[in-house]
């Protein structure tokens, strides 16, 4: 009887491995051979034989190195020599991850990539209506987390007990003619309560805010975790990975390029003329005419509403809001399981410029944000200084409506 062939897993990118250890972000694309002594158990309902193969031509989370892979996998490595890598894959799910909105357009497909992730044992999917059926449907999925559901105020507590990860997308999406600040009326109150609850019952986990207007919301949750004694600047992010998922794709498809080589730092805030890619910085380097540099930028910085326009109504950017969000949460998960190579652009408290909060690369770890990255900032065309500068108004506006909006409610109450 012939052998069984080796299977192949697609999970990254195939290329080289870069240098280990530099201080700032390098992109790294891998090809690696895992050789295993037992056959991979099944996950995502795939099963190896003993030789696995991992290589890729698109990645999930975009350029990734050997050892965000093996923290992917939460694998544990059996080196063989300094050259040779060799593993026993061991996906361990230890995390638990809440979703607060999790029957919106943007929390049905998030909780859906989340619980394709190998490293979460529990997804609690909390909403105020219809969340029993959206958890009923992902719980069929054959990946290792448990599932949870959790309605209305009174389950919340229970919902966020012992949470690892919080994850934000509550709230009500742009319409047509809608710009965030119109979202800040409803969506403040409800990132306001919803950070209380947190405060209160997992106030140690990473809180990742994805309702808008992040610029806003993000000081919101700030002051009240402050008034609850518990505010660690460390784990707060608002989410804009959206907007380097943006870039990366246009730049990507104008300049000709391997979108899973293409990474363009977004700096600023999450609306409008705050959004700043530094184009400067793409990796793998490259040329872009004044024209060319002009149309990119104003196409990500309304990448939203150009989604809100084409869909006439119907809804906003869900699908590759709920994708980019996913992909912020595996970064968290691989630093909180040990990865000492993970950096993502984040809307965090930042000492970067004469801001409170800014939105630039920053590196994780175990305990949230390890470091800013200031060399992004560095070198800056004149372009792209002018914009910083023009921004800044705008986002210390949208700041301070968030913070008085917090206090304003703590003096009321």
């Amino acid at each position: 009887m012939a052998a069984a062939p080796a299977a192949t897993l697609t999970i990254g990118s195939t290329g080289t491995l870069g240098q280990r250890g530099s201080s700032s972000p390098q992109l790294r694309s891998f090809g690696l051979k895992f050789n295993t002594q037992n056959p991979l158990k099944s996950f995502c309902g795939l099963k190896a034989m003993s030789s696995v193969r991992c290589e890729s031509e698109l990645s999930f989370l975009g350029n990734k190195s050997g050892s965000a892979l093996r923290a992917s996998f939460s694998s544990k490595a059996q080196k063989e020599n300094n050259r040779n890598f060799n593993y026993k894959l061991q996906p361990q799910a230890s995390y638990k991850v809440a979703v607060l909105g999790a029957a919106g357009g943007i929390g049905q497909p998030l909780a859906l990539l989340i619980k394709m992730s190998p490293l979460v044992s529990d997804l609690h999917l909390y909403d105020i209506a219809n969340v029993k059926g959206v958890t009923a449907d992902i719980s069929h999925c054959n990946t290792p987390s448990q599932v949870r559901d959790f309605t209305g105020a009174s389950e919340l507590a229970n919902c966020l007990n012992g949470v690892d990860v919080v994850v934000i997308p509550a709230g009500v999406p742009r319409k047509p003619g809608m710009t965030r600040d119109d979202l800040f009326n409803i969506n403040a109150g409800i990132v306001r309560d919803l950070v209380s609850a947190v405060a209160d019952n997992c106030p140690g986990a990473f809180i990742q805010i994805i309702s808008n207007p992040v610029n806003s919301t993000v000081p919101i949750a700030a002051e009240v975790l402050k008034q609850k004694g518990v505010y660690d600047p460390k784990k707060l992010f608002g989410v804009t990975t959206l907007d380097v998922v943006r870039a990366n794709t246009f730049v990507a498809q104008r300049k000709n390029l391997k979108l899973i080589d293409v990474d363009v730092p977004v700096v600023g805030g999450h609306a409008g003329i705050t959004i700043l890619p530094l184009l400067s910085k793409t990796r793998p380097s490259a040329s872009f005419t004044d024209e060319e540099v002009e149309e990119l930028t104003v196409r990500i910085q309304n990448a939203g509403t150009e989604v809100v326009e084409a869909k006439a109504g119907a809804g906003s950017a869900t699908l590759s809001m709920a994708y980019a969000a996913a992909r912020f949460v595996e970064s968290s998960l691989r630093a909180l399981d040990g990865d000492g190579d993970v950096y993502e652009c984040s809307f965090v408290q930042s000492d970067l410029t004469d801001l409170p909060f800014f939105a630039s690369r920053v590196k994780l770890g175990r305990k949230g944000i390890e470091a800013l990255i200031p060399s992004d900032l560095q070198g800056l065309t004149d372009y792209e200084q002018k914009a910083l500068e023009a921004l800044k108004p705008e986002l210390k506006a949208s700041i301070e409506k968030g913070i008085a909006f917090a206090q304003k409610q703590t003096v009321a109450a």
